[in-house]
This record gives structure tokens, C-alpha cells and sequence, in this order.
């Protein structure tokens, strides 16, 4: 896993990074792309002089905030079409109840807190859409998440990667722990229902 995100990252170079953040938070198939991980990769490769972290933060931002947009407008567009198929290989409706319910908890914080959810990163801003949320409101929120996510994890990545030198060495350790406690909260709220 950790090879092939080093082997992508590598290869697409920022615009490959900017078209997985974007697609990941834009389009409903980008939900089992590796955002969180992703990112942390390039903040590590940054710290190492592999990437500019000065073109990165302000790359991914904004990748973060046009995708959602994006997602908002197909949201807004075609609305509860989307969500009237049956369950397949990549769209599951439990992905449209797991969003809904976390719209119903947190409501328009979730386009903030949803950044740090997987799926429901995916989701949110589709919702948002189809809902009644005005669009200068969506992107307020949508600037704020996209500012803390795709900044934070970068920096993230980039602080450690200059703490620990050598790091490289374990990201397959620390992608798999960014992994487990982005889908800790999903899977508790599965649990919880059995």
C-alpha cells in the first residue's frame, strides 16, 4: 500500500496530488481514494526537499475547496437521483444513511468535521447541495474545512518527517495507523448498532 501511494505520489507529482484531493472530495466514486494518508505521504516528502511545501499547502487547499464545491453543485444539480440506486460495487446506500446521520448530529459543521471522516468526506458536500444550505454558507465552511485538512495533515506530514529523520522507512506503519483512526469512528458507530 505504502509503495504504491510512494509510487503515485512520486510519479503525479502535485497535479496528481491535487486531482486525488479534489476528485476524493468532489465525486461520489472518489470516496475510497487515499486523502488523509496521501497527504501526510507528501508533507513527509516535502520535509525530505522531494515536494515544496510551500506549493503543496496552497495547492491541496484549494483542491480541497474546489472539489467540494464541485460536489456541492452536483448535489445541487441532481439532487436525490444519485441516491435512489441500488447498492453496487463502489455506492452502497449505507454511505448515504452514515452521512445523513452525521448531518443530523453535528449540521453545518459537518462540512468542517466530515474533511477528517472518510466516506463521509465524500458525501457532505453532496448532501449539502441537495439540501437547503445556501451556497455562501456551504463554502465558508468549505474554505475553513479545506484550510484544516489539507493544511493540517500536510503539515502534519512535514513535521514529522523533520522530527524524525528517516521516517520514510516507516510510513507503511503510520499510513496504516492514519487508516485505523480515520475509520475509528465508523466503525464504532457500527458496532454500536450490533
Amino acid at each position: 500500500m505504502t509503495a504504491a501511494i510512494l509510487l503515485y505520489v512520486l510519479h503525479f507529482s502535485y497535479f496528481g496530488i491535487f486531482v486525488v484531493i479534489f476528485a476524493e472530495s468532489g465525486f461520489l466514486l472518489g470516496f475510497f481514494l487515499p486523502g488523509d494518508s496521501l497527504l501526510f505521504t507528501a508533507g513527509v516528502l516535502a520535509s525530505q526537499g522531494i515536494f515544496n511545501i510551500w506549493i503543496l499547502v496552497p495547492l491541496i487547499v484549494v483542491a480541497a475547496i474546489l472539489g467540494d464545491s464541485f460536489g456541492y453543485y452536483m448535489g445541487n444539480k441532481f439532487g436525490p437521483k444519485i441516491f435512489i440506486r441500488k447498492d453496487s460495487f463502489f455506492f452502497k446506500q449505507e454511505y448515504v444513511e452514515r452521512t445523513n446521520k452525521f448531518y443530523k448530529t453535528y449540521g453545518k459543521k459537518t462540512i468542517i468535521l466530515a474533511r477528517f471522516v472518510p466516506i463521509v468526506r465524500t458525501f457532505a458536500p453532496i448532501f449539502a447541495g441537495i439540501g437547503e444550505m445556501k451556497y455562501s454558507t456551504f463554502l465558508s465552511f468549505n474554505m475553513i474545512g479545506g484550510l484544516l485538512w489539507g493544511s493540517g495533515m500536510l503539515l502534519l506530514g512535514f513535521f514529522f518527517g523533520r522530527v524524525f529523520p528517516g521516517i520514510e522507512h516507516y510510513l507503511t506503519y503510520i499510513i496504516v495507523a492514519i487508516v485505523v483512526i480515520s475509520i475509528f469512528p465508523i466503525a464504532r458507530e457500527f458496532f454500536k448498532k450490533r
